[in-house]
């Protein structure tokens, strides 16, 4: 990385490396965070990023190497330790007490006390600056964090980081569950907080987001650092080189495919909230995606459609089929759906590579009652060799896995289910580039081989270039329906925002 003077360097790592038993999962990786500076920490999902910045913030602790803040050896033994330290990670699913309040929120774990008994008084002049800062002073402190938005409570984090005049901020894909707008107020917060000096260690997988806010960068690739510098002087093309060790061609890769018999027919489909008299026909060998806003009511509508969520009035019909709206009965006619949510409802973290796998579908490996572990086992190992998910064996735990690995395996779950219908509700999201172009394969080759997709995503670049058709939603209607070469990316924007 092109350096400037030595005091404008806040935190130095030098030589870290981090082994999980055998998998080596940070080799002699060094980086610097300066002064009013963005450093962009990019990599493929597993290259090591989380795990780097785990160590920074205190959740693990490396094996070798040293660690530098403001000229001073650092090694926290913990997460606290590291705030009070003064550094903060803002993770990608927020550690927000929803029940507590937003002031209670802001000071957790650093309250200000008198005589054994919270001292209030104290606590707003120590968050009056924070909050005035990130424009919270129109959210009453009293306000339970959870009736307030995904947007706001990472505002609330990070008055949390700064009323402890923390002086480095991790974000980690602090933008895949915000709106527009929230994504855009956040990047003016991390504008501001480096204009007040703070150094800024961020991830994302989005190359626009990193361009237009971060000043260096760091490209990691199978835990060792392949690339660094200032953003400037280098291009998109070589920064995805450096991080999947090849060029990519295309990415949003195509196969082939035509459209055939209708295998979903949705008829005024209508729930209790959204969605609201939705018809729409799905053909086999058809990739169709849903644009909107978030609260548009599309992941409502994938719900209802797998039964998730009670239908009061309409009919699904699957081919020539009209199953009962129970999950069960939507798996049996040939349903799959792969979550937005995959820590809540996508995986269950607790058990394995293998059983998140193949629990929809044990019939292969079942005779008289009982499970041939071997098939499974061998089955599990092929379906991760086609994804290329990376686990250290099929039996470790998913939530062991990187993000996108986890997502890796929701996909090829509903592939093994051998599901002729695909509901992918925002299936990319925190995901790499390199694993994004193999998702699009993929859902090309299910088209090909006469399957249907259903793809929700709020990132229209990839619904403009992946998909057949393009339907729109609002406020729990379907708009309107089209072929995706009819529209533009603001054409579905001023459709999405119609009231």
């Amino acid at each position: 990385m092109n350096s400037t003077a030595d005091d404008s360097v806040l935190l130095r790592m030098q030589g870290i490396t981090k082994h999980f038993g055998p998998t080596v999962a940070l080799a002699d990786v060094s980086l610097q965070i300066r002064r009013g500076r963005v450093l962009a920490l990019i990599g493929e999902n597993g290259a090591g990023k989380s795990t780097l910045m785990k160590i920074l913030s205190g959740a693990t602790a490396p094996d070798s190497g040293n660690i530098l803040f403001e000229g001073q050896a650092y090694h926290p033994r913990d997460p606290h330790a590291a705030r009070l330290a003064g550094v903060s990670m803002i993770y990608q699913e927020l550690t927000i007490a929803p029940d507590l309040s937003i002031e209670d929120n802001i000071l957790l774990g650093c309250e200000s006390s008198r005589w054994g008994l919270l001292d209030r008084t104290a606590q707003r002049q120590r968050m009056r600056e924070a909050i005035s800062l990130l424009g919270l002073t129109g959210y009453p402190l009293h306000w339970p964090a959870r009736k307030v938005s995904p947007g706001v409570q990472q505002l609330i984090e990070i008055a949390r980081a700064l009323v402890i005049d923390s002086r480095v901020v991790i974000f980690d894909e602090p933008t895949s569950s915000l709106t527009a707008a929230d994504a855009a107020r956040l990047f003016e917060v991390i504008r501001l907080l480096k204009l007040r000096g703070l150094g800024i260690a961020y991830i994302s997988h989005f190359l626009e987001e990193i361009r237009g806010l971060c000043d260096d960068y760091l490209v990691l690739r199978d835990g060792r650092s392949v690339g660094s510098g200032e953003l400037t002087d280098t291009s998109d093309a070589q920064i995805v080189r450096l991080m999947i060790g090849r060029e990519v061609a295309d990415l949003f890769p195509t196969v082939p495919h035509h459209a055939g018999d209708v295998l979903l027919d949705v008829s005024l489909l209508t729930s209790r909230t959204h969605p609201a008299e939705i018809s729409l026909q799905l053909r086999r060998g058809e990739i169709v995606g849903l644009a909107g806003l978030i609260g548009s009511g599309r992941t409502e509508f994938l719900r209802c459609l797998y039964g998730l969520d009670p239908i009061r009035s309409g009919a699904v019909r699957v081919g020539r089929l009209q199953p009962a709206p129970r999950p069960a009965a939507r798996i049996r006619s040939g349903m799959g759906m792969v979550s937005e949510d995959r820590k809540s409802e996508g995986l269950a973290q607790g058990l394995s590579v293998m059983d998140n796998l193949t629990l929809s579908r044990l019939s292969p490996y079942s005779c008289w009652g009982w499970l041939n572990p071997r098939r499974r086992l061998v089955a599990t190992q092929a379906a991760m060799e086609q994804l290329q998910v990376k686990a250290r064996h099929p039996r470790q735990a998913v939530s062991e896995l990187s993000g996108g690995n986890q997502q890796k395996v929701a996909l090829a779950r509903v592939l093994h289910q051998q599901a002729d219908l695909l509901l992918l509700d925002e299936p990319t999201r925190g995901i790499d580039v390199g694993t994004k172009a193999e998702i699009y394969r993929l859902m090309g080759s299910a088209a090909a081989e006469g399957k249907a997709v259903l793809f929700i995503s709020s990132y229209l670049p990839e619904l403009m270039a992946v998909c057949d058709r393009i339907g729109v939603m609002s406020r729990g209607r379907l708009l309107d329906v089209r072929p995706a070469r009819e529209w533009t990316e603001e054409a579905i924007m001023q459709l999405a925002v119609k009231s």
